[in-house]
Parts: structure tokens; sequence; C-alpha cells
């Protein structure tokens, strides 16, 4: 049973050089890492395999940058509308390159939800691409929106490049401080900073992304520089990566776990990373990990054990690493990934708060059902939740923790964590080694009778019991238990007869089993592939 007192759990301690190598801008950081792995090193393979190098990077960024800023003022949030592409990652550098805000828009909640966080992050201008448009059909919404922000296109940004800007490019592919505006060195940044009082650049925002949106109106995340360079430090003490590596990528990059873990960690650390649009095309990405020679692989349990059934058989044979966050592994995607190609899944815990990773397992400590150990330079302080034993509220603190959130009530404004502690809103167990494991989400916690129930455990004994269907559980009031528990479901045969036999063959408190069934096509989800819960309180409430 969980004590009265909280409980704190430190990661390993962090050596001081590692902090002091987050104390600049993203862009400087990669203008560093492209003096130290050298200009010609490819950097990015896009869909269409185009291959960029750190030079084009940085010249595209500083030309395109050099565009994009006009209109718009340093420190100012500029939104961007794009698929997981080298596009997207010249847009947010160009941004970043000359002190802009990117503000990652996610498409796929529509013109409400984008509007939402137009409103929020204090938005008046969107970057997106004609062809992106055309291809996902965005068109009626793109007109939407641009009754409430100049909708710039990246076609016309690169075919009305001046000569000036295609010699800023120049001078800064040499001299990139000088174009842009940033000091020498960011030492000699910090020094102003200290003289004038003012945050040094590293400090502010570089990034705005937004929650999911599971359980109500997204809020911004304001993640600093900081913020994202600290936590690239963090992983690599906590998971051996190295120069020879090649991350594989289709998550979105309105995702956090898709931008500063796909993305901006292996431009950082100095090795290839190879993007796709879209998760959602199985055999086409089984095909190119196979082809690139990927090595890494960040996913989902979702769109991992759709990868694995789809390659053909090797197809996933030169990965070291499978990553995954955003939901629990299930046991068959364990199994299945194991069987076809030998290969452990590391399953982790990221939020977009911690820029993202807190947890992960590492190999050759790694634990089934678990999230790994919190990541070095971070503490997790757990708090008694009334009616779940051996178990707590997880609240986090590090250097990879947020700025702030900016919330859809005061838009603009930044509100730092108290204290610098993040609630996770996630109840945990964490073992005498260590490891985490999750519990779920308070929020996903259904109080029958007194007693608390884990609507994952409800989940979880659907999915054992019909592994090739989608499930989502959610509570209902109940006049005399306080609530009771509705589980939706694409089984058409699904009956509660049978999950109330499981429950009793496994030792599960009937408190777990339903009260109702509802049978539905399809289990709405948001565009990380997350369950929408909103939608499906909606659902339920018409049947």
């Amino acid at each position: 049973m969980l004590a009265a007192t909280v409980a704190v759990v430190s990661g390993k301690e962090m050596k001081p050089i590692d902090l002091q190598n987050g104390r600049k801008t993203l862009f400087q950081a990669l203008v560093d890492v492209r003096a130290r792995v050298g200009g010609s090193r490819p950097a990015i393979v896009d869909g269409d395999e185009t291959v960029a190098t750190y030079d084009m990077l940085v010249m595209a960024s500083l030309a395109v940058g050099h565009a994009l800023r006009k209109g718009t003022a340093p420190g100012e949030a500029v939104g961007i509308m794009l698929p997981t592409s080298l596009g997207t990652v010249i847009a947010f550098f160009a941004l970043s390159a000359f002190g802009r805000v990117p503000t990652m828009l996610n498409f796929s909640n529509g013109a409400a939800g984008v509007f939402s966080a137009l409103r929020t992050a204090k938005v008046k201008r969107i970057v997106t691409a004609r062809k992106f448009v055309d291809l996902a059909k965005l068109g009626g919404m793109v007109a939407e929106l641009s009754s409430k922000a100049e909708i710039v296109y990246l076609e016309d940004v690169r075919k009305h490049l001046t000569v000036f800007d295609k010699a800023v490019a120049a001078t800064g592919k040499f001299a990139p401080p000088f174009v842009t505006g940033g000091k020498a060195s960011h030492f000699v940044g910090n020094v102003w900073a200290n003289l004038t009082g003012k945050k040094p650049a590293y400090d502010h925002p570089a990034v705005i992304l937004f929650t999911s949106g599971t359980e109500g109106e997204p809020k911004g995340v304001a993640l600093s520089h900081f913020n994202i360079l600290v936590n690239i430090e963090q992983a690599c003490e906590h998971v051996p990566l190295f120069a020879t590596d090649v991350m594989f990528n289709a998550l979105p990059m309105f995702h956090c776990f898709g931008l500063n873990t796909g993305v901006i960690l292996p431009l950082i650390v100095g090795f290839k990373t190879v993007l796709h649009p879209t998760p959602l095309q199985p055999k086409e990405i089984s095909r190119r990990i196979r082809e690139t020679g990927a090595t890494i692989l960040i996913s989902t349990d979702t769109f991992l054990s759709q990868y694995a059934r789809a390659g053909e058989e090797g197809a996933l044979k030169n990965l070291r690493i499978a990553a995954c966050g955003a939901e629990r592994v299930r046991d068959e995607t364990r199994q299945l990934l194991h069987r076809k190609s030998s290969l452990e899944i590391l399953e982790g815990y990221g939020l977009t708060e911690a820029s993202p990773l807190a947890a992960i397992n590492q190999p050759g400590a790694n634990h089934s059902g678990t999230i790994g150990h919190i990541l070095p330079g971070m503490d997790a302080r757990l708090e008694p939740v009334e009616g779940i034993p051996n178990a707590g509220r997880m609240f986090i603190q590090g250097p990879n923790v947020m700025l702030g959130y900016i919330r859809p009530d005061q838009p603009g404004v930044i509100q730092p964590p108290k204290d610098g502690w993040h609630d996770t809103g996630d109840v945990v167990h964490i073992d005498e080694d260590g490891f985490i494991s999750i519990k779920g989400r308070l929020k996903r916690f259904a109080k029958i009778g007194g007693e608390a129930v884990s609507l994952a455990v409800v989940e979880n004994i659907a999915l054992a019991l019909w592994p090739d269907f989608a499930h989502a559980a959610i509570t209902m009031p109940d006049g005399r238990k306080g609530e009771h528990i509705v589980l939706l479901t694409t089984n058409p045969d699904a009956d509660r007869i049978d999950l109330v036999g499981w429950a009793q063959n496994h030792g599960v408190s009937e408190l777990a089993v339903p009260k109702r069934i509802i049978h539905i096509d399809a289990i709405p989800v948001l565009g990380t592939g997350k369950i929408d819960y909103t939608r499906v309180e909606k659902i339920a409430l018409t049947k």
C-alpha cells in the first residue's frame, strides 16, 4: 500500500557538460553538428527518396527563413501545417533560425481543432504547401482558415526567393549568426542575457505543440530550445545511439514524438533520418525500412504490429531498436516482432510536456509491461490516490519539462508548472528496481461502489478476448453505484458473458466487467493514433 508520505524517485545524475550542450538554440545546434560531422553528410531522406545534406538544410533554412520573416516579429508564433517531410523540416528550422516560434498544427483535428490552436497560440500566419493541401484534400479547411490567418505556400516562397534571400543563404553557410541576427556564440549570448536581465535565447520558446485533446480542448505546450536539447542528451545517456544509425520516422510532426524524437534528435546527434509522410501505409513502410537499412524505428503498438504483419519475411531485420510509446505495447506485438525479426521492443513513456521522453526501457534492461526507468536528470514524485493501492499519481520534474501551458482561456500566456513539477495525470507503480508500470490515467478510472476500476484494464480484457478488434471503455453516471462502465467495440459478436468468464478465470474483479456493450463500425482515433474519447462518449450517448 502506498504510504501517506510522498515517494520520490530520481534518474541518474547528469554531468554538467550535458546541460551546457543545451544552452544554445536549435538552429545553433544544427550548425554546430554540421561543423562536427561535415556539411556533405546526409541528414534527411524524404518520402520520395530525396536526400538532403547538412549543408543543404542550413542553406535552405536560411533562404526560406529570410523570406518568411517578412511580416512577422521575433518571438511570434507561426503555424506549420504540413506532413512528415523534408519541407516541414526546412520550414521548422527556417522559422527557428530567425527567432520565430514554429507552432505545429494538427490538421487531422479538422477546422475547429486548428481554429482553436490559432486562437490559443495567437497565430496569424500558417505555412503549408499546395501539393499537400491537394493530396490531403484540405482545400475546404484551408479556405476556412484563411479567414483568420494568412496562408503561405512553400511553393510560392521558393518561387519568389530574391537574390538577397539566396545571398543570405550563401553567406549564412559560412557565418550563420551574421545573417540571423544571433550572437557570435551562445556563450556571448549568455553573458549578454546576464548583463541585461533578459532570458538567454535558449530559454525562449522553440516550438509550440498541442496536447492530444483526448479528454477536452487541446492546450498549447511551449518547449524551450533548452528543454529539447537536454532531452536529447538524456536519451543519449539512457539508450546507446551511434553515428551509423538510421532513424525511420512515419509519425506526424505535429506530435512531439514525431518531431523531437523522430527528426530533431537524429539531426542533433548526427545520424540520418528517413521520413515517411503517413504511418498508414504498412506495406510501403516495411519496404522502405528494409531498403533504407533503418536501424531505429519509433512507432506505436498499433502501427508497429501492422508493419510487422504487412512486411515480407526479414523486412525489419536491420532494426536494432524499435521504440514504442503513446499506448501500451501488447504481448501479441512483442511476440510477433520477436518471431519475425528477433527484435525486442523498448517500451517508453513520453508526453509533450517532457519534450517528450520521460522514461524508457533499455537494451539489456528491458522489462515487459513497464516503461523502464525515468531518464537521467529527472525526478518522479508519487502521491497517493484514494482507492488505488500500490500506486500513485506521478508528478515529474527535470530540465526537459516544459516552459508551461498556453491555455485556450488565456491565449498567448505561458503558465509554468507549479514549482517546476508537472502533474502527468497518470497513476503508476514503481518497483524496487525503479521500473515504472502505468496503471492508467487518473481520469481513466471509474469509481464503482467506492472502488477505483481502471478503464485500461477493461480495454485490455476485451483485447485479450478479441485481439483482432478495437475497443474503448468509458464511464456513465449510475444513480446506485456512482458510475458504470460502457464498452464500445468493433466486434459485432462481443458478448458480456464472455467478459465475465474471462474475469473469473483470471482473478479479475467483476467490477471491471462493463455493464453495457455497444457495437460500432470503428473506434474514433486522433491523428496520433490515440483513441478520441471525447467522440467515443458522444457516440455512446446516442446509442
